[in-house]
């Protein structure tokens, strides 16, 4: 993702747009999924990121 922002058409995101939106590494999203941190979802050989399980980390992440 280059413009940073979560396009409300795309329901989900891949892992490697969530750590570019966020600013970590893939691997760090990676940690946080293995961990149950961020909840993904498999399509096929895939992990996939909804918006609202995205939005849902971050809220309980500020929130504390």
């Amino acid at each position: 993702m280059t413009d940073r922002n979560v396009n409300a058409a795309k329901p989900f995101s891949s892992i490697a747009e969530v750590a570019d939106l966020l600013s970590v590494n893939v691997r760090t999203i990676r940690r946080w999924i293995d961990r149950g941190d961020l909840v993904a979802h498999r399509f096929g050989r895939q992990l996939r990121i909804s918006r609202a399980d995205l939005e849902d980390f971050v809220r309980l992440r500020r929130d504390g």
